[in-house]
């Protein structure tokens, strides 16, 4: 997403010009209201106040379930309040066990412990604090001693691979590299084939000195940094798998959660090597040859390592989390709700994961609870949420999901993510098409941080695109906060953020110091940041009519159909997409008979309250209806037919999901279920497009 690219001046909008554009959903009286609101609000966020709440929140280490993530709501809160902010504070208790001990050697040959824990760093006042344990969120407690086998990145093809190479993990200590996957999909391989402990550690090949200089010299990983994170393959408390933790509720007993019943511990390259190094047996497939200075090895052995975790998960495996809440409620439509929210804890101090986007949004609450101060209150409710407990599964948005998802079904209009906003100056966006051509207008109004013109402007440039084209956007697969609202719910979200060499992820060192010379020196991106965040809000909360892009949704719909067709050729099959073309191509026609009924119906004033709200609740269901209650067949919390996270890597996304699934599974008879099925969610979505243009214009 951030490419280094030669300048393409030629195709820029001029500001002045920009300003003269139609606004999609708006009357001209509400849209020259809209741009003095957006302008005022694209003001507000400032790098002073920026550093101010970062300095704080990245003061100490916060993992959830600690008294220093209660500081951090404390913060929060308190900051929100003094605002003018109306707040609410809603706890959970969740299965959350936490690592007390962790100890690895090598047992032989040459027996030693390995050292594990991250050294200060000379002027990072943070690195020297009490880290969490190097142990990965959901790790088992356990004590085992096996020989080592080394299985690259840990995939599913990388172990049918060893297989083939007659090579084994049964009983044995595997070591996987970070990278190409979800890290409790590595755990979760390991487990299925028998190993009976995993260390996963970061090569410096993708994570350290072959990439940069480390840090504290430059941006990337030291050989003594530790990847920390969870290895639980799910989302929300393992305990109420698709409920919500709420008091009452029912629980799983420990056995049955879907958490890893081995221990799993990650490790710094320094360590790592330390195994490494010794392991014999077969050469290694040159391409799993990976960045120490070594040659690598398969195993299994002759090194023999131990591993030991301990966890409190006999004693307090059950800990209260808190997501906050500041609101500020719509003067014309109150039950229908724009959020924007940000995961509050880490696994270290989080300067970048993710203070950067805490921060985003607490400037984006103040920029527009200023403006509503002055009498100038949004038209529907806006709330900034600070999230907990993302790191270790997505689980306090999960749970807030699953407790209200009646009304977010009734009412969310999006929700808008931020997740390590602010880690370089290169500007990237993603989520749902329906909402992309909004956040492409709002980059700009917004100025670049680095001086280069607008953030729309620099992100076209880096991207050397041509004229007719606009930059890439990520698609919302899963990963971070908003998979509860769109993956579940089928609510409509974008996210943004500022992009760079970013080596620290998820260690002690993703600290102030490390933002301070590497990251945003001067605050900068994360005021941008926020800055896109209050139009984004405003443009959403102000808007006649709902300014979803559904021709756009449509047409990029259109481009993953030659995907689907080459997979499905690929299995032998002839099998014809036709139905599920033309149901795409009747919600592109829908949506674009429906864009112009909406800018001839707001050419002048708009109309009435009561049609507005009738068109808008038919616009809510356009992405609803691309869902199904049932979810997908591998995972039914997944209802969203449109995108979701590749159950076998977990960080690659999956587009027609319920259709890839079965090609995969290779079931020709599901696919074609699956192809229909799909074809009538489109048509139901066409259905509620057709019906928002009869409540605009009878």
């Amino acid at each position: 997403m951030f490419r280094r690219i030669a300048p393409l001046a030629a195709v820029l909008i001029p500001a002045a010009l920009a300003a003269q554009q139609p606004m999609p959903g708006y009357s001209p009286p509400s849209a020259e209201r809209e741009r003095a609101a957006e302008a005022a609000a694209v003001r507000a966020p400032t790098p002073e106040r920026a550093h101010a709440h970062a300095r704080v929140l990245s003061a100490e280490p916060h993992v959830a379930g600690t008294p220093a993530q209660a500081r951090s709501r404390d913060y929060v809160i308190q900051q929100m309040r003094a605002m003018g902010l109306q707040t609410e504070v809603r706890e959970y208790r969740v299965w959350l066990p936490h690592a007390t001990a962790v100890r690895a050697w090598r047992v032989s040959p040459d027996p030693m412990e390995l050292e594990l824990a991250e050294p200060a760093v000379p002027g990072d006042s943070t690195s020297g604090m009490p880290p969490y344990p190097t142990v990965n969120g959901y790790s088992a407690a356990g004590d085992v001693s096996a020989e080592v086998v080394y299985v690259n990145y840990g995939l599913i093809e990388d172990y049918a691979r060893l297989d083939s190479l007659g090579v084994s993990v049964r009983g044995k200590i595997a070591i996987a590299r970070y990278g190409r996957s979800y890290r409790g999909i590595k755990a979760r391989e390991a487990e299925r084939n028998g190993a009976v402990g995993l260390i996963i550690y970061s090569d410096p090949r993708d994570d350290g000195y072959v990439v940069d200089d480390v840090y504290p010299e430059g941006p990337m990983r030291p050989a003594d940094a530790v990847q920390r994170g969870s290895v639980m393959n799910g989302n929300g408390d393992p305990s109420t798998p698709g409920w919500a933790s709420v008091e009452g509720a029912r629980r799983l007993p420990a056995g049955e959660m879907s958490v890893p019943r081995i221990p799993v511990v990650p490790m710094a390259y320094g360590d790592a090597a330390e195994l490494l190094r010794g392991v014999r047996g077969p050469d290694v497939p040159q391409e799993w040859q990976g960045g120490l200075p070594f040659r690598y090895h398969l195993g299994p052995g002759p090194v023999i390592a131990r591993l030991r975790v301990e966890t409190d998960a006999e004693t307090a495996g059950f800990k209260e989390i808190w997501n906050t809440f500041g609101i500020i409620r719509g003067s014309e439509f109150p039950d229908e709700i724009v959020m924007i929210g940000a995961h509050r804890d880490a696994w270290g101090p989080g300067a970048a994961d993710n203070v950067s986007g805490t921060v985003s949004v607490l400037e984006a609450a103040r920029a527009l609870i200023e403006q509503a101060a002055s009498g100038n209150r949004p038209r529907r409710t806006l709330m900034f949420a600070t999230w907990d407990a993302e790191e270790w599964g997505l689980i306090g948005s999960t749970e807030y999901v699953e407790q209200d998802s009646a009304r977010l079904m009734r009412g969310a209009v999006a929700y808008l993510n931020q997740d390590a906003s602010a880690l370089g100056p290169d500007f990237g966006g993603g989520g749902s098409p329906s909402l992309r051509a909004t956040l492409r207008d709002v980059a700009r109004v917004v100025p670049d941080p680095a001086g280069r013109g607008s953030v729309y402007e620099a992100w076209r440039r880096r991207s050397a695109v041509s004229d007719s084209m606009e930059p890439s956007m990520g698609d919302p697969g899963g990963g971070s906060d908003f998979a509860g609202f769109y993956n579940h719910l089928g609510i409509p979200h974008a996210d943004w953020g500022f992009g760079g060499r970013y080596g620290v992820y998820h260690s002690q060192y993703d600290s102030y110091e490390w933002m301070r010379r590497f990251g945003d020196p001067e605050w900068k991106s994360h005021a941008a940041a926020a800055q896109v965040g209050a139009a984004m809000m405003l443009r959403l909360a102000n808007a006649d009519v709902l300014p979803y892009d559904y021709a756009e949704f449509a047409r990029t719909m259109r481009g993953y159909l030659p995907m689907m067709d080459a997979a499905i050729r690929k299995q032998g099959w002839e099998m014809s997409t036709d139905p599920l073309r033309a149901s795409i191509d009747r919600m592109h026609a829908a949506a674009t008979e429906f864009a112009a009924a909406r800018d001839a119906a707001l050419a002048g004033r708009a109309p009435g309250r009561a049609t507005l709200q009738r068109t808008n609740a038919a616009l809510m269901g356009v992405e609803r209806a691309l869902t199904r209650p049932e979810g997908l067949r591998t995972r039914p919390w997944f209802r969203a037919l449109i995108y979701a996270a590749d159950e076998n890597n977990g960080y690659s996304n999956v587009v027609f999901p319920s259709v890839s699934e079965a090609v995969r599974a290779s079931d020709r008879a599901l696919t074609e279920r699956e192809v229909a099925d799909l074809a009538s969610r489109f048509d139901a979505a066409t259905a509620a497009l057709v019906e928002a243009r009869r409540a605009l214009t009878n």
